[in-house]
């Protein structure tokens, strides 16, 4: 009977004293006609249901312009967001826009820096194509009152210098914000690089790759890419979930949901279930 009872306590105090958060990376490919039948009027109901079923705590999105974001809110009641527009810091051109829970959490501090040589400012960095930006957010448990933070974005999808430069300004960013904090910090997002490239390499410096070091085996096809394309082999992971030393991975997952053999978007979310030490 004591025996039965100290475990109880300590089931008591595992579950006070600790939480697991579903965190999820999610390009949702931007509104445009031109997809017909995979257009977003057509995949909105697909991509929050999604979210929904797999009891997503805390997700970043990319690709998503101002509509989509309202779109969403309004399927995900209980969650609030934040992130600008890259173009102008404000309503112009897609966000990478991050979402949560705030029966769960509670936003601290956030804000936004471009990817770029001036990152205090909307701007295009080195050889990108598009300006490309990075939300952040600080966040609170309302479980257990632990701090971390989190960073959401999206890498340019042609400059090979913007990439590798993009990787670097991140490290650098986190590393100057959250680095001597001893905070969890979590970084998701496209980063239109495969696992072998310079970028992820230079990330991996500072934090893990969630898919390397998940305590159940990875669930899912390698890949997050399908471009629409039912048969797509989807060999190329683009889209990451990346902790400090202060997350534990309990799970991972590239999420292939879909409906009448059509996909929610052109990449595979992918959701990692993770514990804040």
């Amino acid at each position: 009977m004591k025996n039965l009872l100290t475990a109880f306590l300590l089931l008591i105090s595992f579950s006070l004293f600790s939480q697991q958060i579903n965190v999820v990376t999610f390009n949702i490919r931007f509104n445009t006609e031109n997809d017909g039948i995979n257009a977003w009027p057509n995949r909105i109901e697909m991509a929050t249901g999604l979210l929904k079923f797999h009891e997503a705590d805390l997700f970043g999105l990319q690709e998503a312009l101002h509509g989509q974001i309202l779109d969403v809110q309004k399927n995900m009641p209980g969650f609030e967001w934040f992130g600008v527009g890259r173009d102008d810091g404000e309503k112009g051109g897609e966000f990478s826009p991050v979402f949560y829970n705030k029966s769960k959490l509670i936003l601290i501090e956030s804000g936004t820096f471009w990817l770029s040589e001036t990152p205090e400012k909307p701007s295009k960095g080195w050889d990108a194509a598009l300006n490309r930006v990075v939300t952040w957010g600080k966040f609170k448990s309302k479980v257990t009152g632990k701090m971390f933070y989190y960073y959401n974005t999206h890498f340019d999808h042609r400059g090979d210098e913007a990439r590798k430069n993009s990787a670097d300004l991140i490290v650098w960013k986190i590393s100057e914000m959250a680095g001597n904090s001893g905070y969890p910090v979590i970084l998701t997002g496209d980063f239109n690089l495969t696992p072998e490239s310079q970028g992820i390499t230079n990330i991996k410096k500072y934090l893990r790759d969630s898919r390397e070091i998940t305590i159940t085996p990875p669930y899912g096809p390698v890949g997050t890419f399908n471009s629409f394309d039912w048969n797509a082999p989807m060999k190329d992971r683009i889209d990451y979930v990346f902790v400090n030393e202060m997350v534990d991975v309990l799970k991972y997952a590239a999420l292939t949901d879909s409906k009448e053999m059509r996909w929610p978007s052109d990449h595979l979310p992918v959701l990692a279930k993770i514990q804040l030490k």
